[in-house]
């Protein structure tokens, strides 16, 4: 028998969420995302356990990454079709968000979407490489 059964697609009003504040940033992400990439991101992430550190959802061409735990948009992402690029406006509140580096956001971004684009997102070895690489960092 042929599993039939349509995948979840997160939407807004799964999560509680808030929206980006006034103090945000924009910047150019260059990428190339696939079809079967950006399908997966459409269908967004509900987090299931607490080391699932990301909500997101993909509504009217863009992409909200939202941080599980507190709801704060961190990341709106919007897509060109038939593009690379990808116009990232990332959150500069200091309360909700302590990056304040355009680059650094970029390559974070990048390796969260090296995630969230694998055929199964597994979000605990994502903590896992994120809490390495910033144990990494410190002096």
């Amino acid at each position: 028998m042929e599993d039939t059964e349509k995948p979840i697609v997160a939407k807004k009003s799964d999560w509680k969420t808030s929206e980006m504040p006034a103090r945000h940033a924009t910047f150019m992400l260059r990428r190339k995302i696939g079809e079967p990439e950006m399908e997966r991101l459409k269908r967004g992430n509900i987090p299931k356990e607490m080391e699932d550190k990301w909500f997101w959802y993909f509504e009217d061409g863009k992409l909200y990454a939202h941080r599980s735990w507190t709801g704060y948009c961190i990341y709106i992402l919007s897509f060109t079709p038939n593009s690379d690029a990808i116009e990232v406006t990332v959150n500069r509140e200091p309360g909700q968000y302590g990056c304040t580096d355009d680059a650094e956001d970029a390559r974070a971004l990048n390796n969260l979407l090296d995630w969230w684009t694998k055929p199964t997102y597994d979000y605990y070895r994502e903590w896992l490489a994120e809490t390495l690489d910033k144990l990494s960092k410190k002096p």
